[in-house]
């Protein structure tokens, strides 16, 4: 019993040190004060890929294909 709230404190500890790296404000003020940036970093990125790897490209242009097909052919609430 008492090893059980042991790792369930532990836990928490971990969730706790982990909130200091994932979305917090801070991430959120840094993309909306450098959102043209991002943007620009991303577009080289895309380029880049275009001329290097068009394989890679067709690959997630079909994953997102596959995943947009699978959220229109899911059944929503209203219809069951």
């Amino acid at each position: 019993m008492n090893e059980v709230e042991e790792l369930k404190n532990k836990i928490k500890e971990l969730e706790e040190q982990l909130k200091k790296y994932t979305n917090n404000e801070r991430h959120i003020k840094y993309y909306e004060k450098n959102k043209d940036k991002i943007k620009e970093k991303s577009k080289k990125y895309m380029e880049q890929i275009k001329e290097t790897n068009p394989e890679k490209l067709k690959e997630w242009r079909h994953k997102a294909y596959i995943k947009r097909k699978e959220k229109l052919n899911q059944p929503t609430e209203q219809t069951l």
